[in-house]
């Protein structure tokens, strides 16, 4: 896995961290990581994304730790990748196509799919010119130059038709779920959605509040395909619960664009429940993180009540815990309270009544 640190950077994340999140999807993916490189350059390097140097250290681990993809942590261009791959004569793979792969393999519905696939063939077309480039090396002339281009564009052609063809489904499923809107609308029921970053505890809330028998696993991305639930809060109140799909740093722009659609949920939503795993040691970088995308989805004014989940980890005796010693954790770790800030566990139901008298009140 290969990451470069800017010197100049405004990012909360540094390089080792994100590094160790991308071994966390790495592993997730299948991998094994065999080694770690960071480079501190002001940009990165426009041709091969890290220096000269790095790249022959690079090749000279090739031997002695035996890898057979390299990983960069930033989304490469098409050309960046292709002369790494050159050089290294090895799989290149960029963060992007990373997550894609973990999506497109965690998808279970037919509009996760199709919104996955979108993504893919978004992230392809830039790319295609790579696929020939066998004949480029055979030298110009007849038979050459002129075949490879116009495979070029007949491929280029087919990737922008199916594009095209799956936007048109998903438009298709956004229509149905408008209908679905607007009769929860006609009949009043108030929802209630769940966000924050991958792995945060979202799918295990929902499944201890409404019994969803969503999966949950100790992995990135266990959770990829929006659940509703209905629940009845202490109040007799009837509401919606929906899980949707964690947040990550760098999410790819095809990504975000694809699952659009899906996202365009959270603006319907009556109250936003943000679900924080507090013992995690870049918690404030990845609360941050949130609130960014939420910005990117002009989600920004929104009622939030903030979940600080995983209490139970810190404190693995009841007795031990309280909502003053939580607190201090959460200073610690810098994140940014607001005056909705609860605390739980959702494996071991604590701090739900505190929680579900925080919805109630956001739902007045």
């Amino acid at each position: 896995m290969v990451a470069v640190e800017p010197k100049r950077s405004r990012n909360l994340w540094t390089a080792k961290d994100s590094l160790e999140e991308l071994a966390g999807l790495a592993w997730t993916a299948g991998a094994k990581v065999v080694g770690r490189m960071i480079q501190s350059l002001d940009v990165p390097s426009r041709n091969h994304y890290i220096g000269k140097g790095k790249i022959q250290e690079l090749i000279d681990l090739k031997e002695e730790v035996g890898y057979g993809t390299v990983i960069f942590d930033d989304e490469l261009t098409p050309t960046q990748q292709r002369n790494i791959e050159d050089l290294l004569k090895v799989k290149v793979i960029d963060r992007t196509a990373l997550i894609l792969d973990i999506f497109a393999a965690r998808a279970q519905t037919h509009e996760g799919r199709l919104q996955v696939e979108l993504a893919q063939h978004k992230y392809l077309l830039p790319r295609l010119a790579g696929q020939w480039q066998h004949l480029e090396r055979l030298g110009g002339g007849i038979g050459t130059r002129g075949p490879g281009e116009s495979q070029i564009e007949t491929d280029r052609r087919l990737v922008r038709t199916k594009i095209d063809r799956l936007n048109k489904e998903i438009k298709k499923i956004q229509r149905h779920r408008e209908v679905q809107r607007k009769q929860r609308k006609d009949n009043r029921i108030p929802t209630v959605a769940l966000i924050g970053y991958t792995n945060a505890g979202k799918s295990t809330l929902l499944n201890t509040l409404c019994k969803a028998g969503v999966f949950v696993q100790d992995k990135l991305f266990a959770t990829l395909d929006p659940t509703t639930r209905r629940y009845v809060l202490p109040d007799n109140r009837k509401i919606l619960i929906t899980d949707t799909v964690g947040f990550i740093q760098k999410l790819p722009h095809s990504l975000v664009a694809s699952f659009r659609a899906t996202l365009e949920e959270l603006h319907f939503a009556d109250l936003l429940l943000h679900v924080i795993d507090i013992t995690h040691d870049n918690a404030a970088e990845q609360t941050e993180t949130v609130n960014d995308l939420l910005g990117e989805l002009d989600l920004q004014g929104k009622p939030v009540v903030l979940v600080c989940n995983k209490i139970d980890l810190l404190f693995p005796e009841a007795v031990k815990y309280s909502d003053d010693a939580a607190m201090d954790v959460v200073d610690k770790l810098g994140i940014v309270k607001t005056d909705d800030t609860v605390f739980i566990s959702a494996v071991k139901k604590w701090g739900f009544d505190k929680l579900l008298d925080a919805i109630s009140a956001k739902l007045v």
